[in-house]
């Protein structure tokens, strides 16, 4: 069974109300993004975190961008609420607004675009469902497909903004072929656990501004179970313990 927490450095997400638990990849995930942030020369102000469930991506940004606001949404009630607890125990409770709505909802009403959109979209459309109707809203898109939320997501981003999505590696191609109405893609990290696995996940940074795409592959650990090098760089601000 799971732990009902995961302490990190800076914050701790507690997340027993949430069907999805924090795992490796949302935390790769949110370091790399942070990072490409940070390394970027946008003046960043505002991001939105797309279905946030425990908060965990909003905190990761917070953290390593002290000057930016975070609006992070979340359809399910429980998770949105242990979401804002999550935050309101965090150094950032003032730099992020938890929204319990869907993100269809939220941008009809939003007044204003975003630098930064942040998203673990739900994983799954058309497969087999659970009997756990709370798994099943956070693993699979019936609220929230692929194409509505790209397209969402180009209307409240910014024209020098930075969209980013963490999918399946099975859903590579799905995606990129929806997003060539909407966006460019400017990234994408194929991601494995070890050398001798197949990818599992791919790390997407699209944005509005035409660009040739750079493709690179990271792997979590090394044939002996140990982090692996670039992994370690990533969450070394984050993670308590990486040797």
């Amino acid at each position: 069974m799971p732990n009902n927490y995961f302490k990190f450095k800076q914050f701790t997400v507690y997340q027993d109300k949430c069907a999805m638990k924090v795992c490796t990849d949302a935390c790769l995930f949110g370091a790399w993004a942070a990072e490409r942030i940070q390394n970027s020369k946008n003046k960043i102000q505002k991001a939105l975190d797309i279905g946030c469930g425990t908060g965990l991506l909003s905190l990761m940004l917070a953290q390593q961008l002290p000057d930016v606001i975070v609006d992070a949404v979340e359809i399910d009630e429980d998770a949105s609420q242990q979401a804002k607890e999550n935050v309101e125990a965090s150094p950032w409770r003032r730099e992020i607004e938890v929204y319990n709505a869907s993100i269809q909802q939220f941008a009809t009403a939003a007044k204003h675009q975003y630098d930064i959109i942040i998203s673990n979209p739900p994983f799954y459309e058309n497969d087999l469902k659970s009997g756990d109707a709370k798994r099943n809203l956070a693993l699979h898109s019936a609220e929230l497909k692929l194409e509505e939320l790209i397209k969402i997501s180009s209307e409240l981003l910014k024209d020098d903004g930075k969209l980013f999505i963490l999918i399946p590696y099975n859903r590579t191609e799905q995606l990129s072929q929806l997003i060539r109405d909407h966006l460019s893609i400017k990234e994408i990290v194929f991601v494995k656990q070890t050398p001798k696995h197949q990818f599992f996940r791919s790390m997407f940074l699209l944005e509005k501004e035409e660009s040739a795409t750079v493709t690179s592959d990271m792997v979590v650990m090394d044939g002996d179970g140990r982090y692996e090098d670039k992994f370690i760089e990533l969450l070394q601000d984050y993670y308590l313990f990486l040797r």
